[in-house]
């Protein structure tokens, strides 16, 4: 991994000069966007050793918002689709950066990165680096990692509360965690202080690095996947009960049948959903078999796949841009 100083980014990395930045064009951080600017040359530097792209990389960046990482990532030679809500910023982008646009080396999309078929935005092998807006970081994961082609790496900023939950080890496992971690290793490479932002969110942030298995196929029938993750937001309905008492109110299963299930897959009927890792979930789901379409706990048993996390992680703190 290339240990070298950050590239030539667009703007001084303090928080005046953004200000100034922002100022100069006539724009300012919209809250209800979250919108929040790094002003830290060391966490940028961090990021870009972390994305380790070389010339002619192939880049999806969601959210570039003044284009601070977009430059870095241009001037280590990287080609970079960014995709950017903010029709202000998406302006000052086209201005900032013409010589990326003029040369091919950057291509600017501007709309709602949850209306784009982000995986097939860039053609692969590619990464993802980016500061992603905090509010739709589950979305985004879960389109992300749950379609192919996977990227071959991800570089993101989010907020720390949500990376020690994707990060987590069982005792502490959630939907989140859970589906992440089936996909790719997991890393949180450093934590990020709310000063490094202009201005400065209320919540603290780290970078995280993942890495996604590669031929990332291990339930090729997309039934059997659905299966898969229909189980595990069964049990994360009710994670403080027992295995056996939740999954047999969630999941149109007779109660013995689940118990038998636990048991030939080794886990005991009383752990906890949160202390179950994937492997043993996949287990689960080898010996439980067919779940039907049937209704239990007051909700409809859905095929389709979830999303990722409750309010919890979709709500919209401040958060980085």
């Amino acid at each position: 991994m290339s240990q070298g100083r950050a590239s030539p980014h667009p703007v001084r990395l303090d928080a005046g000069s953004v200000r100034e930045t922002l100022r100069a064009a006539g724009l300012h951080a919209r809250r209800g966007m979250s919108q929040n600017f790094l002003t830290d040359l060391d966490v940028l530097e961090s990021i870009l050793i972390e994305a380790d792209v070389h010339p002619d990389t192939r880049v999806l960046e969601i959210g570039p918002g003044l284009g601070i990482l977009t430059g870095g990532l241009l001037g280590a030679g990287a080609i970079v689709t960014a995709v950017e809500l903010d029709r202000g910023l998406a302006a000052f982008l086209r201005t900032r950066l013409t010589a990326g646009l003029e040369t091919g080396k950057l291509r600017l999309i501007e709309g709602d990165a949850l209306d784009q078929d982000l995986v097939r935005l860039v053609e692969p092998p590619y990464e993802v680096v980016a500061n992603l807006p905090y509010h739709i970081t589950s979305p985004i994961l879960h389109r992300l990692l749950g379609e192919s082609p996977r990227p071959e790496r991800l570089v993101l900023m989010v907020q720390r509360e949500v990376a020690e939950r994707i990060a987590a080890s069982p005792g502490q496992m959630s939907y989140l965690s859970v589906f992440v971690q089936y996909h790719a290793r997991v890393r949180i490479a450093m934590l990020v202080p709310a000063w490094a932002f202009e201005p400065s969110p209320a919540v603290e942030s780290a970078v995280i690095v993942l890495e996604p298995y590669p031929g990332d196929d291990r339930l090729a029938e997309s039934a059997r996947e659905d299966t898969l993750w229909r189980l595990v937001q069964a049990g994360f309905r009710e994670r403080r009960k027992m295995l056996h008492n939740v999954l047999s109110r969630q999941l149109p299963i007779a109660a013995e049948r689940v118990d038998a299930a636990l048991a030939r897959a080794a886990i005991a009927p009383d752990r906890r959903p949160q202390t179950l890792a994937v492997g043993e979930w996949l287990r689960l789901l080898d010996e439980i078999g067919p779940i039907g379409s049937a209704e239990r706990g007051g909700r409809r048993a859905s095929a389709t796949r979830p999303a990722l996390e409750p309010a919890a992680s979709r709500a919209k703190p401040e958060s980085p841009e």
